[in-house]
């Protein structure tokens, strides 16, 4: 078997056998195969695409290249959400207590901030003391003990994946919806999940642009997920504004704090509640969406869910008492205001340019080393819809240093849209795929 002929099949269109691509992954893993051949594999998967069963392959190939979080003898069940990523998307950080406090176990494997979307991980980390880098021992006894835990990919776990994510990254095959699928589930399925619910994002600021891209991409993680015999929905949201009001690692944390409260922006609240019903759903421990529902806003009304949050924040090295010191205080010292040009009603406020706006301020990174800070992001004081009169401030800019705040802010002032008329009113939930 040569590695040129299983390119130039895929190039002409074929289907690839689960030994052809077994050879290729394998091979590129061990070393036996190199980068050039990988990337020109890479390349005709973005322009062929693949079959159903050639993803579900190159899932479980993916899958089965390392380690996997092993959860035996803990009594489930495992139900996980992943987002496709997205600004001020914090989700992940209030869901995990909620869902945890109503019974289902949540091991939550996240990722650090790439480009211009934010990363759970670094999130996290602005919690002094907070570590995410977890032994599987670790891992377990947060799971047993609290319900869940959060930590980062290991180099064992799935390290096809980080080989082949590099390479799409400089070849310019990150879109392709079969490579995205394989890359997610592979790594879902590795840290012992048994259902996942997605939160495909949608809009400037995600990297499905469209609906029907949205849609594919959605479709393919169900049909791929549900092969694999997970318990798999897909929920379709709006990510052309940032959600909630805060933008950045420590805001964000802040923000986290006011959902567990009960007192969280309606967007994100909304978006919460709705994931954790499906989680409940899938877990079995809810009979219907409204019944999730029910419970989520039970464990949040009773305070347990911020309890298990905080348990989480000590049992992961976090000090919890300066985090509470810190909460609406901890902002950095280069501040730079927006306001409103004209009076009138916000269009729009661009996810996208303020994603990237948020990348100059130190919110997150163009390469897997830079650092990030965690003061740094977005305060923001109106929504799309609101009204606004001119000179009003809209937001409020904290940069990593004072040279970051000018090309921010000239992004930021280009995110913002004004207009004579209320704008028409937009659902956060756009759809919901299942397997049925």
């Amino acid at each position: 078997m040569r590695a040129v002929d299983i390119i130039m099949k895929k190039r002409n269109g074929a289907e690839l056998s689960d030994v052809e691509i077994r050879f290729l992954i394998e091979g590129y893993v061990k070393g036996e195969i190199p980068d050039y051949q990988v990337s020109s594999l890479l390349m005709a998967i973005f322009f062929k695409g693949m079959t159903p069963a050639e993803t579900a392959s190159l899932t479980n190939i993916m899958l089965n290249s390392g380690d996997r979080m092993d959860l035996s003898g803990i009594a489930g069940p495992f139900i996980d959400k992943h987002s496709t990523g997205g600004v001020g998307d914090k989700i992940s950080l209030p869901l995990a207590p909620i869902v945890a406090a109503c019974g289902v176990k949540v091991p939550m494997m996240s990722g650090r901030a790439l480009g211009h979307t934010g990363g759970t991980l670094d999130k996290l980390e602005s919690i002094p003391g907070y570590f995410t880098s977890l032994e599987l021992s670790a891992f377990r006894k947060g799971i047993i003990e609290d319900g869940f835990a959060m930590t980062g990919q290991t180099s064992r776990v799935v390290p096809a994946d980080k080989k082949l994510y590099a390479l799409r990254d400089v070849t310019a095959t990150v879109e392709s919806i079969p490579l995205i699928t394989a890359s997610i589930l592979s790594k879902k399925v590795a840290e012992g999940a048994d259902g996942i619910v997605f939160d495909v994002k949608c809009g400037s600021g995600a990297f499905m642009k469209t609906l029907d891209d949205a849609r594919s991409l959605a479709t393919s993680l169900v049909a791929t997920g549900s092969a694999m015999g997970k318990q798999v929905v897909a929920v379709l949201t709006d990510m052309s504004q940032p959600l909630g009001y805060k933008v950045g690692n420590f805001l964000e944390i802040e923000e986290t704090l006011d959902c567990l409260e009960g007192k969280g922006p309606g967007d994100v609240m909304e978006l919460v509640y709705r994931l954790g019903s499906w989680m409940l759903v899938l877990g079995g421990v809810a009979k219907n969406l409204d019944e999730g529902r029910v419970r989520c806003e039970e464990v949040v009304a009773s305070g347990e869910a911020l309890d298990l949050f905080y348990r989480n924040v000590s049992r992961q090295g976090g000090n919890i008492a300066e985090m509470l010191y810190r909460r609406n205080t901890w902002r950095s010292e280069h501040v730079r205001e927006l306001r409103a040009e004209r009076s009138g009603y916000l269009s729009s406020i661009d996810a996208l340019e303020i994603g990237l706006a948020g990348v100059y301020l130190g919110v997150g990174r163009n390469r897997t080393e830079d650092a990030v800070s965690p003061t740094a992001g977005f305060v923001f004081n109106k929504k799309r819809s609101d009204r606004v009169e001119k000179g009003e401030l809209i937001a409020t800019l904290y940069g990593k240093d004072e040279e970051s705040l000018e090309p921010a802010y000239t992004m930021a002032a280009s995110a913002i849209s004004i207009s004579d008329s209320v704008p028409p009113a937009s659902a956060l939930i756009l759809e919901e795929i299942t397997s049925q």
